[in-house]
């Protein structure tokens, strides 16, 4: 498939940002690759050049709006232009219950979480208005669909995204710009790994099977699944879907 697309995703240096990257070369399309991190970031654009890809790292802050600004102005300075935008990056934050949970932590996963994407489609809109149009998902959560307990931020977050989704798509949409939103359910991943010790600090693996109980399909989700739901959003979703949260739970929410 020969798309000749130019796409950004942030928090690529995590496993789905990096699974993101790696399903968009594969589709022939050009990726800035973002994180704050720089070794992950390499590995990122390692992997990328690894299947013959086209990948460009670069190290942004995703809560500070100048440097927001600056890997939009990338992407379009390396590729020529900007076509679509993966606000992915994100945190889970500590766990507490509210009347425990730290004030500083509360606000720096808004910041990373919500000022983000924020930023991210602020500085991306302009550019995807130039051109005729593009397409943006931001990276929720089941956790913006439900009741999180014990983290309180986290979930507070990804209803603030779903919202943001929403309004985004009302405002573009009659300049040719989609905008939705993925809701992962429990992925293998870091993060999972680490909410499941900070909420059952003496059975994490107890925590884990809970979890996995809960889920109809009885595991949890692979980076690759969510990489390559947001890669057929940005590729081959019609162009009618937009403002949506595309939930990839293992059927966790009807259950």
């Amino acid at each position: 498939m020969d798309l000749s697309a130019t796409a950004v995703v942030t928090g690529a240096g995590g496993v789905i940002g990096r699974a993101l990257c790696l399903a968009l070369a594969r589709r022939n399309a050009s990726v800035l690759a973002v994180d704050l991190d720089d070794e992950s970031l390499r590995a990122t654009v390692a992997a990328v050049a690894d299947i013959g890809g086209t990948c460009v790292g670069h190290q942004a802050d995703v809560t500070d709006e100048k440097s927001v600004q600056r890997f939009v102005d990338a992407a379009v300075t390396n590729f020529g232009s900007l076509d679509w935008l993966s606000n992915n990056a994100g945190i889970e934050g500590p766990a507490a219950e509210i009347s425990a949970y730290p004030t500083d932590s509360f606000q720096r996963v808004i910041e990373i979480n919500v000022m983000s994407v924020f930023l991210g489609m602020k500085a991306a809109l302009p550019v995807m208005r130039r051109n005729g149009g593009g397409r943006i998902v931001n990276t929720a959560s089941v956790a913006g669909l439900y009741a999180t307990p014990q983290l309180i931020a986290y979930g507070a977050s990804k209803h603030a995204v779903i919202g943001m989704t929403r309004t985004a798509a009302v405002e573009a949409a009659a300049d040719g710009i989609s905008v939705n939103a993925i809701c992962p359910g429990p992925q293998e991943s870091r993060m999972m790994d680490s909410i499941e010790a900070a909420i059952v600090t003496n059975d994490p693996r107890g925590a884990r099977a809970a979890y996995t109980s809960t889920i109809p399909l009885g595991r949890y989700g692979y980076p690759d699944e969510i990489a390559d739901t947001v890669a057929w959003l940005f590729a081959e979703a019609p162009a009618y879907l937009t403002g949506q949260t595309i939930v990839v739970d293992g059927g966790l929410l009807i259950s």
